[in-house]
């Protein structure tokens, strides 16, 4: 087998593929919840802290400056798209769940060997 061939049917498999798939929309998804965050609750949560912006906060050792802060807004930053990523994830759960619960309707044949059944228990009687 040719390298490329071989690399084509390595490319091709479905996990690379999956996989890919979810780099892109995970990628997307990422950027989305970071507009989340950034433009709409961000601000709400610095107007409800006063304002309050700790990228600023830094402490002078000898002639180095240690920006604490912008770790600190970073942590929070992490945590509010972590949460808006898990409860995205959660209310996707449940609707797949309850598609996954919903009754499926059986197959015709199912159907009428089941009509079959009960008709002949209905004669034994």
């Amino acid at each position: 087998m040719s390298l490329v061939s071989e690399f084509k049917e390595f490319a091709m498999k479905g996990n690379l593929m999956d996989m890919a798939v979810g780099i892109i929309i995970g990628a997307a998804i990422g950027k989305m919840v970071g507009a989340l965050v950034d433009n709409i609750l961000m601000p709400v949560i610095g107007l409800v802290m006063g304002g309050v912006d700790f990228s600023s906060l830094a402490i002078t050792v000898g002639d180095a400056n240690v920006g604490y802060g912008a770790f600190i807004q970073a942590a929070i930053d992490f945590l509010i798209v972590a949460f808006v990523i898990f409860m995205i994830i959660k209310a996707l759960n449940k609707m797949k769940q309850e598609k996954e619960e919903a009754p499926a309707e059986p197959d015709a044949d199912v159907a009428l060997l089941t009509e079959i059944r009960d008709l002949l228990k209905q004669q034994q009687r």
